[in-house]
C-alpha cells in the first residue's frame, strides 16, 4: 500500500498549523484545482486528489495524530479513500457546497422563499398638493396569490406533491467525476413539489395579475420624481416569501407663478423704470397668500431679493426653503406721445453715456 505525500507539505502549511489555518488552505487549493476549473488538465486533477487526500488526514484528529507518529500510511488501494472526508470540520461535502454553491450534506428541503419584486408607479399630483401635501389614489396591476387555490397552485381539494424526482429535496445532483454538484431539480424547479391537477384559474402558478387599489399620503414638499415608498405593498414573493414594496412617484403639475429651483422657490416679478429707479413698496405672491417688499433705489434688472423660509416644505421635517424674487425691470414696447417726450427730458438730464465706460478700456 502506497504511503501518501507529506500533507503538510501538499496543503502548504506548518506542522502546528491550527484546524482553521489547515482547513483554510485546503478550500485555497481546492478551488484552484477543482476539475470544473480545469477542463482536461490531468496535472490539476492529479493534484486536486492529492489535496483532498492531504486533507483527508489532517482534517481527522486520529489520522493526523497517526502521520504525525509515523505511520505515514493512509488510504486503499488508490491512496484515497472517499470516505475519509468526515474529520472534524464537518463533511467534505459541506466544504464542496461553500466553495461551489452546491447543496451539501443536510441541505434544504425544496426552494425557500423569495422576497416579492419591488414596483413602481407613477402618481400625478398638482402644484398645490405637492407644496401642501395630499393622499391620492393609486391603482397598480401585479401578481397576487391566486384567490382560487390561496396560492398553492392546485386544483381547490387537492394538494401539490412531493417530487418524485427529487423526493421533495428542491435540488439534484450531477455526477462530476470523484464529485456531485446540487443544482435546482429539473422536474420540479426547486420547489419540491409536483402538481398533479393544477388550479383552474392560475393553471398551477398559483399567482394571478390583479389590480390593487390604495391611497397614499403624499407628503408636502414633494418635487416632480420624489419616491414614496410603501413597503410590503408590491408583488408577493414566490413560495409564501414576504411582499417586495411599491415605490410611487411623483409627477407634479406646473405652476403659472412658481419654479421649483432646489429648496427654493423663484418668482419672475415685473418692476416699472420708476420703481426701479426711485426704489417702490410693492406686492409679492406667497404661497399663502402676498407679502409687501421694498425695492430698493436704483435696483438692476435681474436683482433677486429673497424671503426666508417662506418656500417649500422640506422632506423629512427639514424646515422650509426660501421664495426668491428676481425682479424683472418692464420696458414699454411703444411709447405714447407724451410718454416719448418724458423720456426725452429724462435723457438730457441723465449724466453721461454709461457705455462710454466699456468703450474706454479698449482705447
Amino acid at each position: 500500500m502506497p504511503a501518501v505525500k507529506d500533507p503538510y507539505q501538499t496543503l502548504g502549511v506548518a506542522k502546528n498549523a491550527s484546524d482553521d489555518d489547515i482547513k483554510k488552505a485546503y478550500r485555497k487549493l481546492a478551488r484552484q484545482y477543482h476539475p470544473d476549473r480545469n477542463p482536461g488538465d490531468a496535472s490539476a486533477e492529479e493534484r486536486f486528489k492529492e489535496v483532498q487526500e492531504a486533507y483527508s488526514i489532517l482534517s481527522d484528529a486520529e489520522k493526523r495524530k497517526a502521520y504525525d507518529s509515523g505511520g505515514g500510511v493512509f488510504g486503499g488501494a488508490g491512496g484515497f479513500d472517499p470516505g475519509a472526508f468526515r474529520g472534524n470540520f464537518g463533511g467534505f461535502g459541506d466544504i464542496i457546497s461553500d466553495l461551489f454553491g452546491g447543496a451539501g450534506r443536510g441541505g434544504p428541503q425544496g426552494a425557500r422563499p423569495e422576497r416579492g419584486r419591488d414596483l413602481e408607479t407613477d402618481v400625478h399630483v398638482s402644484f398645490e398638493q405637492a407644496m401642501e401635501g395630499a393622499q391620492v389614489p393609486v391603482s397598480v396591476p401585479l401578481s397576487a396569490p391566486c384567490p382560487t387555490c390561496r396560492g398553492t397552485g392546485a386544483k381547490p381539494g387537492t394538494a401539490p406533491t412531493i417530487c418524485s424526482r427529487c423526493q421533495g429535496r428542491g435540488v439534484e445532483a450531477e455526477s462530476q467525476g470523484l464529485f456531485s454538484i446540487s443544482q435546482p431539480c429539473r422536474q420540479c424547479g426547486g420547489t419540491g413539489t409536483e402538481i398533479k391537477d393544477p388550479c383552474p384559474t392560475c393553471e398551477g402558478s398559483g399567482r394571478t395579475r390583479q389590480v390593487k387599489r390604495y391611497r397614499v399620503n403624499i407628503p408636502a414638499g414633494v418635487r416632480d420624481g420624489s419616491r414614496v415608498r410603501l413597503s410590503g405593498k408590491g408583488e408577493v414573493g414566490p413560495r409564501g416569501g414576504p411582499a417586495g414594496d411599491l415605490y410611487v412617484v411623483t409627477r407634479v403639475g406646473e405652476s403659472p407663478i412658481f419654479t421649483r429651483k432646489g429648496d427654493n422657490l423663484e418668482v419672475e416679478v415685473p418692476i416699472t423704470i420708476p420703481e426701479a429707479i426711485r426704489g417702490a413698496t410693492i406686492e409679492v405672491p406667497t404661497l399663502a397668500a402676498t407679502k409687501r417688499i421694498r425695492v430698493a433705489p436704483g435696483t438692476q434688472h435681474g436683482t433677486v431679493q429673497r424671503l426666508r423660509g417662506e418656500g417649500p416644505p422640506k422632506l423629512g421635517g427639514r424646515g422650509r426653503g426660501d421664495l426668491r424674487y428676481k425682479l424683472q425691470i418692464d420696458v414699454p414696447s411703444s411709447l405714447s406721445r407724451e410718454q416719448s417726450e418724458a423720456v426725452d427730458d429724462l435723457a438730457a438730464v441723465m449724466d453721461g453715456n454709461p457705455r462710454e465706460r466699456l468703450l474706454s478700456q479698449r482705447r
